[in-house]
């Protein structure tokens, strides 16, 4: 069956569980039109195609005809017989959710004339103590954060280094993706390895996203998570995408509304910088990196503190503690866009973030299920390189600079004495492959390394 393009099949079941629940068993496709915000055509289309797939029953003829969600036996939950997202969880294609999550779905498919509008709520931030309150639950934190954990204490953003190449194409896909994108992610891919020039905003904020993820790489283990950062993933992000260039990175003094929810962002510069300031020093308080992603994903979305673009900040701003803690990057895999909004707009209307967790939890479980398996592709460094990495450094700089002996040179380091031998070996490995194209690896120039090799490496 073809359905209208602009009216997707869970828009108008979701309409029809929302009014089942309030008490209206048995619907007019008028009360779909209003629901839905769709036309009365798209409507009809709509219905006739999900009766013929036996997702909807009519009763009645011509105007008299009314329409119901059927109950099927094997479904007991009526909320989770209207929403296909549910069923299709146990194939893993979508969250599991829970009942808070689909009481907010409900009271989130009301008619917008039926709720009332809301503005920013400072609290939601004031009233939040790291460490103290969670908006994860505590248990689901910190599994979260055990099963994201590389097992070797490394330096911050090693894990994504190792990931880098699979997570430029993932995130920036999936991001773009719920902004409503067009590339494939064959030819996001393709974009990328091509290096070919934008020739379509849809490709700019493609490979904007690839640039802004490549930011964070190199800044995080450096500067950490700051204001100022963030305010530069913002200019990556929406580079040649605003029309005023001193946008990028500013907080905004124009009018932000978003469409389809009664959420009016505030307005204030001044009160849009405090809380974006103080968004970012509680999320430095915050311990568990799985905690401050998800406390940074939902409250710079919440807060909207730029001119456009607020959603992809937040959604790479979330990989901020994880790069700093070392754990697998989000990337906000295989989320259905209607879904996305929804958590999202359960947030800006009744700070619930039921869904918002469920979501969070669900893509963070399948992006770490994915990376582990590109880390085990790629085998498992060494531990004794690891752990004396730095050592190797320093040593293979005296030998070939101070044109140290070997012996010397791990003396110098003062290495625990069970070690030692181990560790000339592998320098003395080490040194035999060094070579003027592969020197950098140990902070050498071409021509000191090449001048020591021309002296018949003297070690």
């Amino acid at each position: 069956m073809s359905y209208d393009d602009r009216l997707k099949p869970e828009k108008l079941l979701t309409a029809m569980s929302t009014l089942a629940a309030a008490g209206y068993e048995l619907v007019s496709s008028a009360q779909l039109v209003e629901a839905t915000s769709s036309s009365l055509p798209a409507v009809k289309r709509m219905l006739a195609s999900l009766a013929a797939e036996r997702r909807v029953e009519s009763v009645g003829k011509a105007r008299a005809t009314r329409y119901r969600l059927p109950t099927p036996s094997t479904v007991t939950d009526a909320r989770t017989a209207v929403h296909p997202t549910v069923v299709s969880a146990s194939r893993g294609l979508a969250p599991t959710w829970s009942a808070g999550s689909l009481d907010l779905r409900q009271r989130l498919g009301l008619p917008l004339g039926s709720r009332s509008p809301v503005t920013y709520q400072r609290e939601f931030v004031d009233g939040y103590k790291p460490n103290e309150t969670s908006l994860l639950p505590r248990e689901l934190a910190d599994d979260l954060s055990e099963l994201g954990r590389l097992p070797e204490q490394l330096p911050a953003g090693t894990y994504v280094r190792k990931v880098l190449e699979q997570l430029l194409i993932d995130l920036s896909w999936s991001s773009s993706h719920l902004e409503g994108n067009r590339y494939t992610l064959l030819d996001t891919e393709e974009l990328f390895k091509s290096g070919a020039a934008a020739t379509d905003s849809d490709a700019v904020m493609l490979l904007n996203h690839k640039a802004a993820i490549e930011f964070l790489v190199e800044a995080v283990p450096a500067q950490g998570l700051s204001a100022g950062l963030v305010r530069n993933l913002h200019a990556v992000l929406m580079q040649d995408l605003l029309a005023d260039v001193t946008s990028l990175g500013a907080i905004r003094e124009k009018v932000v509304n978003i469409s389809g929810t009664i959420y009016v962002p505030t307005q204030v510069p001044a009160f849009l910088l405090e809380m974006f300031e103080r968004i970012i020093s509680t999320a430095q308080r915050i311990k568990n990196p799985l905690e401050a992603a998800f406390f940074l994903w939902v409250n710079l979305a919440y807060l909207q503190p730029f001119e456009d673009g607020n959603k992809r900040v937040s959604r790479l701003a979330a990989n901020i503690p994880l790069m700093l803690y070392n754990q697998a990057p989000l990337s906000f895999l295989d989320i259905n866009r209607e879904d996305y909004a929804l958590a999202m707009m359960g947030v800006y209307e009744l700070r619930d973030v039921s869904m918002a967790v469920d979501l969070f939890a669900w893509t963070y479980r399948r992006s770490q299920a994915k990376y582990k398996v590109v880390l085990e592709s790629m085998g498992s460094p060494d531990p004794f390189r690891v752990k004396y990495r730095e050592a190797l450094n320093e040593a293979v700089g005296q030998v070939v600079r101070r044109r140290a002996s070997e012996a010397v040179a791990v003396s110098n380091l003062g290495l625990p004495e069970v070690d030692g031998l181990k560790f000339q070996q592998l320098l003395g490995q080490e040194l035999k492959a060094l070579a003027a194209f592969n020197c950098a690896r140990y902070r050498l120039g071409i021509n000191e390394t090449q001048a020591w090799i021309d002296e018949g490496r003297p070690r």
